[in-house]
């Protein structure tokens, strides 16, 4: 995860992080205060760590679970992990189509200019410290093994989640050239590591039965509903404060319900619906693309996962 962090694109887009983090410091003290004041702390700590990101959040929140002895409340984690794409998808589309609207508009007028840098969210700043000729898909995999090793060993020794550690060591890594930019991906080992995280999750909710599941539905809507509003909230007032259209903040902020490649994917329908034609498409797919992808870097790869570690000490 801290190899796909675009180091470019987060000094140039650092609207996108604050009104983003805006929206999860409104959202998870809102789940937990009214979480706390209606189906219980531990409920409300079991689902706000997985809607403020994604997988490792979840896999975060539910390792905290068991130790603390309440993974009967793994399902709430699990069923806000799969439900709040479905919700968060074409909530945020919607807002963000009403941006592009407004971008068409400027368009026409000749408000908006349109000629922009180009940007290249695969660069990283620095060069790899390993021969392009030696860096096969085997040396590449070992340099990753060495560093999730690190991140378990510091984890042990400090009490601060694994997971934490390893999302740290992958920045500096990638920053320092150890480690160049989505390193799984040129591994060709992204989609057998997702595999294998997908198994490690379904082997989480070994006690979940259908019973519980139907038993905590209250409490996934709840939470849904509660997280969303305050994401809407906060993404709101950050957008005024630092002059951003809202119709931009809103789905930059909601991009924690998702992330990537749902954000990527919904940035080329909004383009294509609204757009006219080719040219003004391009226009506004490249003007929402760069912050919709910070977004949701800044929310699920890196946020949500503090905030999840944070959250399961408190149990």
């Amino acid at each position: 995860m801290g190899t796909l962090i675009p180091f470019k694109q987060i000094k140039q887009q650092w609207k996108a992080i604050v009104v983003a983090l805006g929206g999860l410091a409104i959202s998870v003290p809102l789940i937990l205060l009214v979480g706390a004041l209606t189906i219980g702390y531990p409920r409300a700590v079991a689902g706000a760590g997985p809607l403020s990101g994604g997988i490792i959040a979840y896999l975060v929140t539910a390792e905290g679970l068991t130790k603390a002895g309440l993974d009967n409340l793994v399902v709430i984690a699990a069923a806000i992990l799969g439900i709040q794409g479905l919700v968060g998808l074409p909530l945020a589309g919607n807002i963000l189509r009403r941006y592009a609207i407004k971008l068409r508009e400027k368009i026409e007028s000749g408000e908006f200019d349109p000629k922009r840098k180009q940007e290249n969210y695969d660069d990283s700043p620095h060069k790899s410290l390993v021969p392009d000729k030696y860096d096969t898909s085997t040396v590449m995999l070992f340099r990753l093994f060495l560093g999730g090793f690190l991140a378990i060993v510091i984890g042990y020794y400090t009490h601060v989640s694994y997971s934490v550690w390893a999302l740290i060591i992958g920045i500096i890594g990638a920053y320092t050239g150890f480690y160049r930019s989505r390193m799984l991906v040129r591994a060709n080992s992204f989609g057998i590591a997702m595999a294998a995280l997908i198994i490690y999750v379904l082997g989480s909710m070994n006690n979940v039965t259908p019973e519980l599941f139907v038993r905590e539905i209250p409490s996934v809507v709840l939470i849904l509903v509660v997280g969303i509003i305050g994401i809407i909230i906060g993404a709101s007032i950050v957008s005024k404060l630092v002059k951003w259209d809202k119709y931009l903040g809103i789905p930059v902020a909601l991009t924690a319900l998702f992330g990537f490649p749902g954000d990527y994917i919904l940035c080329e329908e909004v383009a294509r619906s609204v757009g006219k034609n080719e040219e003004q498409e391009k226009i506004i797919f490249d003007e929402i693309l760069a912050p919709m992808l910070v977004g949701g870097f800044t929310t699920v790869t890196t946020t949500s996962i503090l905030v999840a570690s944070i959250l399961v000490k408190t149990l």
